[in-house]
């Protein structure tokens, strides 16, 4: 049995997710494998590296500063999240990845990107020790209109959400048997069609396969609620979302309120771990 742990994005609503994992870590809950979308697979990465409060801590720190994001980091640099402080300073040298962790953990860590010569998803596991850095989790991260692509092997790469928001089904694929989701809607969330398309059909319009994968990215997405919602009532994956929609915004700078989205994750995983470390245990 191979048991699996998967992490939506959402950009800053990911400090729910902070707060869910850090307690299963203070709980000693391990995983053969995980897979981490967008602000999942930033924040998610501490996970396997062990690190409890760091993603909260360095957020907290550090989201009202220039250097780290913001619309005048976009007009300078073509990023909202600063490439080389957010994704170069602040883990190497402010609030430092434990590398060493990271690669000594045997879990396997998955991340996903969207491929936009393709339209398709890209998986890949992260062993930490690539040239390319943080490349990967930068590309996963790197929202539409408000980010450059990222380039890594030949690829050019965006956010992972907009191809498989929830990749359930690929860790089925891999053999993972007993998952955990850590989601950041509510339950009854249904996503509805962006309002954006016509700037990103015009922004995008070297990358058509990009521009129709985000066209139907609210079918997709909806579509993997459904399926979701399927193996949930029938007891084969345990999922934790939060119990209403949270007080953030996608790129929040209020710290007490990244504070409050990290709080109602660590109330929803206290609530339920007893229930949590029953299903992993059956």
């Amino acid at each position: 049995m191979k048991k699996g742990l998967i992490l939506e994005g959402g950009a800053m609503r990911g400090m729910f997710t902070a707060g869910v994992t850090d307690v299963m870590m203070e709980h000693g809950i391990r995983y053969d494998g995980a897979v981490g979308v967008s602000a999942g697979a930033a924040f998610g990465c501490n996970y396997k590296s062990g690190q409890i409060g760091r993603a909260i801590r360095y957020n907290m720190r550090f989201c009202n500063d220039r250097r780290y994001c913001g619309w005048g980091c976009l007009l300078r640099t073509g990023n909202i999240y600063s490439e080389d402080f957010a994704y170069g300073e602040v883990p190497r040298i402010l609030d430092p990845f434990d590398f060493d962790a990271y690669i000594n953990n045997p879990m396997s860590f998955y991340i996903v990107c969207t491929d936009i010569e393709t339209g398709q998803p890209v998986y890949h596991l992260y062993k930490g020790t690539e040239p390319s850095g943080f490349d990967w989790i930068r590309a996963s991260a790197s929202m539409p209109l408000v980010s450059r692509h990222v380039e890594i092997e030949g690829r050019k790469l965006l956010d992972g959400g907009i191809t498989d928001a929830i990749p359930l089904r690929y860790f089925e694929t891999l053999g993972y048997t007993k998952m955990v989701l850590v989601l950041t809607q509510p339950k009854g969330y249904r996503k509805m069609k962006t309002r954006a398309l016509p700037l990103l059909r015009l922004m995008y319009r070297q990358y058509p396969k990009l521009v129709e994968a985000m066209e139907h990215r609210h079918i997709m997405y909806n579509n993997a609620i459904d399926y979701l919602a399927q193996q949930e009532a029938a007891g084969n994956i345990f999922v934790l979302r939060p119990e209403s929609p949270l007080p953030v915004s996608r790129m929040e700078r209020n710290p007490l309120k990244l504070k409050l989205a990290y709080d109602a994750g660590r109330h929803m995983a206290a609530q339920r771990m007893e229930e949590l470390q029953g299903f992993l245990k059956e």
